[in-house]
């Protein structure tokens, strides 16, 4: 997770994956907060690495790459994805999977505020079509992932990383499985402008799929 001023949420986060893990997971944050996160977070059992904030996928880029782990799990840690779905992730990568990728619009995303879920819907159907296979949720921020996937990728984007890391597997024949979930409105208040940060993932969303068409 890449964490920044989400005191009112981490705790709750790192109590639902260690009580799905039975505290077999290992969990690093990493932080710019000015708030009690990192503190919180400690207390919970994570590991924190601290940064000057540099944006989204420069903090989770950290953040997947520092633990050893076969399997690593990307989430959001304001409390909106459902961590007792975990092992359902999981599941699917021990049965050959991947990448295994949450789908929030599935069963609506009613909790996601109505321009933001507008906005997923045409990020899902820019990218199928520059994709030429269909996709349904491209900026899910809860995946799991085979270790040897996420270090073969040529990392590029920040804010529209999430996009980055469906739209380069998918498209270099890795198997991915887009997987139902729920989503709960947010704890504290969003880090991210709609239209501005919405503009870069489109960009962004454009830029991979075309790097990975003319590799």
């Amino acid at each position: 997770m890449g964490t920044y001023n989400e005191e009112e949420a981490i705790g709750t986060v790192l109590s639902d994956i260690d009580d799905v893990t039975d505290g077999q997971a290992e969990v690093v944050c990493v932080d710019g907060s000015s708030d009690r996160t990192p503190e919180i977070a400690r207390d919970h059992g994570a590991e924190v690495i601290e940064q000057e904030p540099q944006g989204y996928g420069v903090a989770v880029r950290e953040a997947v790459l520092a633990p050893d782990r076969p399997i690593v799990v990307t989430t959001d840690c304001d409390d909106t994805y459902p961590m007792e779905q975990l092992p359902e992730f999981l599941e699917f990568i021990n049965e050959g999977y991947d990448v295994v990728s949450g789908d929030r619009l599935y069963h609506g995303a009613s909790a996601m505020p109505a321009f933001n879920r507008l906005g997923n819907h045409l990020f899902a159907a820019t990218a199928s079509a520059l994709m030429g296979t269909r996709v349904h949720d491209t900026t899910t921020g809860m995946r799991a992932y085979r270790r040897e996937v996420v270090e073969s990728i040529e990392w590029t984007e920040n804010t529209g990383l999430s996009a980055e890391l469906l739209i380069r597997p998918k498209m270099r024949g890795y198997e991915v499985r887009e997987h139902p979930i729920d989503y709960r409105e947010r704890k504290g208040e969003t880090k991210l402008d709609p239209i501005e940060g919405g503009a870069a993932i489109a960009k962004s969303i454009v830029k991979v799929a075309l790097e990975e068409q003319f590799r």
